[in-house]
């Protein structure tokens, strides 16, 4: 039995991952303007398939904080992905958990600059606690220990 050229096409793109076909997501990551690190969880990001635009900002906390995130949970860069804030150097497992699950949230954060998380160095001595956080000045839940 032959396949013809047609055949031998669809059933390649069929094998092949949907994921490759899937749109890139978006970041818009703002950074105070002196912060390493910063670009190290942006690169983060990349490696891991998101499309990061970094923007230097010297208002970053006034920008967590109009997007529910407390001032004790704020990290040293906020980034917006698919309508959520997603502050400090989270994990991606998070964010794929944040994003596939669609919690009715703000967003997620992981406080101040853990050693060993995303973008810093170190290592990492204890698990990290991310928070999940709201608009409405709730009291923050933990979304996810990783």
């Amino acid at each position: 039995m032959t396949l013809t050229r047609r055949a031998a096409l669809a059933g390649l793109l069929l094998a092949y991952p949907l994921r490759a076909f899937a749109a890139t997501t978006s970041v818009l990551l703002y950074k105070n303007p002196q912060c390493s690190c910063c670009e190290g969880y942006a690169g983060y990001l990349k490696q891991n398939g998101f499309d990061v635009t970094v923007k230097p900002t010297n208002d970053l906390a006034e920008i967590s904080g109009k997007a529910g995130v407390p001032a004790d949970l704020q990290g040293c860069h906020t980034a917006f992905i698919e309508g959520y804030v997603v502050d400090g150097h989270v994990p991606v497992a998070a964010i794929q958990k944040l994003l596939s699950e669609r919690p009715s949230v703000a967003g997620i954060a992981l406080p101040g600059m853990p050693l060993g998380s995303p973008g810093m160095g170190g290592e990492k001595s204890e698990p990290f606690v991310i928070y999940a956080v709201t608009k409405d000045g709730a009291a923050p839940t933990v979304f996810l220990q990783i």
